[in-house]
Formats: structure tokens, C-alpha cells, sequence
């Protein structure tokens, strides 16, 4: 990693460290109760969160050569716009939970996403990947390549190995919960 992306990600565990930890009982989507929470989203959409993140994103999209950034909407919305901040040629979209039920009823939004484009997808924290797998599925329904799979940050859980698993393709974050809690207790 060049200079340049390790001043950005010291600065993106400097913001989550600062603004995204939460520590307390949460229920997360999967369910389950944990003593702390990261929400990257309190980081990651602030002047210097956004901008390290750009950065990062638009990096690991042109080094897959990625042609469309996106993944389920919300936790992948900031994450998808960053890598468009960050100059990365791409295109970027948002998986919905459900197919629209008017309009143009689309499950993927944003610009069509053509037979040739591949798919870098994005989520801001992962736990069990359930969110992330769901995007992939829904992705594949349509047809996408999927060439890669990022995160803001990984909670350990295994929710990365499950995510490798359905995208046949690599797994990757830019940062940890070892980063960001390395005194947690569990």
C-alpha cells in the first residue's frame, strides 16, 4: 500500500475510532446482542470519514477493475458514492431489500448495469454477511459479475469467509474491529 493510502486509512480508523464506536448493549441485524456498536455511517459521512474513504474505495475498485460500485441499500450507499468522490471510472448502484413495487419496479438502482460490467461490492460493516450475501443474490438473479467485495470495516465474526463464499470472489476490509476496539472483551 502506497503512502498516500496509508495516510487514508489511518485517518479512516482515526474517524471510526473517534465518531462511529458506540459502546453498550445493540441488537444487530442478525440479531445478535452485542456490548458495542460501529456506526460507520457517523464517520464515514463527515468531511475527513468521507474523504479517506473515497480515497480507499476508488483505490481497491481500480485494482480489481471494477466497472460499477453499489451493494445493499443503506449500509453501501455511502460507501458506493465514496468511490465516485475518490475519481474511480465507475458506475455506481444500490440493491434494494424487495423489488419497487412501482415505477420501473427495480431491484438494483442507479445506471443499467450491462453484461460486461463487474461488480465491486461494498457494505459498511459486516458481522455474519447476511446483507452482503443478499446483494450478491440479488446481483447474480440479474446476470453481474461480481469481481470483489468490500467493507468499511470487519466485526471478525465470519461474516467475510460467508461473503467470499457466495461471491465467488475475494473478500476484503479496510479496516477491522481490531483497529478500531482492540480493548474489547469479546
Amino acid at each position: 500500500m502506497n503512502d498516500d493510502l496509508e495516510r487514508a486509512r489511518a485517518a479512516l480508523v482515526h474517524e471510526l475510532r473517534e465518531h462511529a464506536l458506540v459502546i453498550g448493549r445493540v441488537t444487530l441485524t442478525s440479531g445478535a446482542e452485542v456490548d458495542y456498536y460501529v456506526d460507520s455511517k457517523r464517520a464515514t459521512l463527515r468531511p475527513a470519514g468521507f474523504a479517506a474513504l473515497a480515497r480507499l474505495v476508488a483505490a481497491h475498485a481500480e485494482a480489481l477493475g471494477a466497472t460499477a460500485v453499489g451493494g445493499m441499500s443503506m449500509g453501501a450507499d455511502p460507501v458506493a458514492c465514496a468511490a465516485l468522490a475518490g475519481g474511480a471510472n465507475v458506475k455506481a448502484f444500490f440493491v434494494r431489500k424487495d423489488v419497487k413495487a412501482h415505477g420501473l419496479q427495480r431491484r438494483v438502482e442507479g445506471p443499467f448495469l450491462s453484461d460486461e460490467d463487474r461488480c465491486l461490492v461494498v457494505e459498511d460493516v459486516v458481522t455474519t454477511g447476511g446483507s452482503t450475501v443478499a446483494a450478491i443474490e440479488a446481483l447474480k438473479d440479474e446476470g453481474r459479475e461480481i469481481c470483489g467485495v468490500l467493507s468499511v470495516l470487519d466485526r471478525l465474526a465470519g461474516g467475510g469467509e460467508a461473503i467470499e463464499r457466495a461471491a465467488g470472489a475475494p473478500f476484503a476490509a479496510l479496516t477491522t474491529i481490531d483497529d478500531i476496539y482492540p480493548d474489547r472483551t469479546s
